[in-house]
């Protein structure tokens, strides 16, 4: 018996316990991570949700220890962004579809400004790709990735001149379109960098509502957002999107959805940005009961769990 193995097995089994009880403990004195779900409450969601798809989530979500829930809509006071909902917001879950205009671009603006400042971060769920909050999350990203190409030196004075997409927002693009968003760079006569900034679309060429199943792969199985979800696994009805998604490039992609017919699309994307981060999940159309499946809300509790412990202490 080797006795010395012994007593450094114990130790380090020990300062394991210890290690994860300290975590616990910090969590506890943390507080709940306070969550908003916002939701425009379409009246089609009525199909598969009886008191709509933000309540479902709000719902199980609110079930979960350690979490502190509050449903929101487009139609309550402030749009159900106002300051005093976002100061008592740590992750912002956004579900919108056919009334996305109705967050103005300043809104969406003043919530990715709490982004970059690692207040909160967001998570948009599948027709909330058009969201204002996830489009004008993608244009800041957009914007500082161009930046990132320009020589470090010249970065503070660079001019970077935003160029509508194309197609406009709220039209999808073709699959021949020219990917956005796309950046042209020169130097103008006084030496300073411009960067031609073609704006993302953030959509994709095709869609299909029949509500066939996908099978979606788990590409990152070690991240705390996969924790708990198989490598492979189904979303029983669903709508299908493809690629190419008119989006800057993800930091990770974590999952992939595929249906039968060959369509692919990365379901599970991240994106830091300053501070804070945005993550998009893509199922969960509105006539499908998505939402009230176990693996869909465990990558939402995940998700819900990691960004908020990624942001700053406050």
């Amino acid at each position: 018996m080797n006795v010395g193995r012994m007593r450094q097995g114990f130790t380090l089994v020990l300062a394991l316990l210890l290690t994860g009880s300290t975590v616990d403990r910090a969590a506890k004195a943390a507080g709940p991570v306070k969550v908003v779900v916002w939701d425009e409450r379409q009246p089609k969601q009525k199909t598969a949700y009886p008191d709509f798809l933000g309540n479902q989530i709000a719902g199980a979500l609110s079930k979960r220890p350690g979490l502190s829930v509050r449903s929101v809509a487009l139609d309550d006071p402030g749009r159900g962004i106002s300051e005093a909902v976002l100061d008592d917001c740590q992750v912002l879950i956004w579900w919108g579809h056919v009334r996305q205009g109705l967050i103005k671009p300043d809104q969406g603006q003043r919530i990715v400004k709490r982004i970059r400042a690692g207040k909160l971060s967001l998570i948009a769920l599948h027709s909330a790709h058009w969201s204002t909050p996830f489009i004008e999350a993608m244009n800041a990203r957009a914007a500082d990735d161009a930046l990132r190409q320009v020589p470090a030196k010249s970065r503070g004075t660079a001019i970077v001149n935003r160029l509508a997409p194309l197609p406009p927002l709220y039209r999808a693009p073709k699959r021949d379109t020219a990917l956005t968003p796309a950046a042209t760079f020169f130097r103008n006569k006084q030496g300073r960098y411009e960067i031609s900034l073609r704006l993302p679309n953030c959509c994709f060429p095709a869609y299909r509502p029949d509500g066939k199943p996908s099978t979606i792969t788990t590409r990152m199985p070690r991240h705390p957002i996969a924790r708990g979800i198989p490598g492979k696994w189904t979303v029983a009805h669903t709508e299908m999107y493809d690629e190419p998604f008119h989006v800057p490039k993800p930091d990770l992609v974590i999952f992939e959805e595929r249906w039968e017919a060959g369509e692919r699309f990365r379901s599970g994307s991240l994106w830091n940005l300053g501070k804070g981060k945005v993550f998009y999940f893509r199922p969960g159309h509105e006539t499908f009961g998505v939402y009230f499946e176990p693996l869909p809300l465990k990558v939402l509790e995940n998700a819900t769990r990691w960004l908020a412990s990624e942001l700053p202490k406050r």
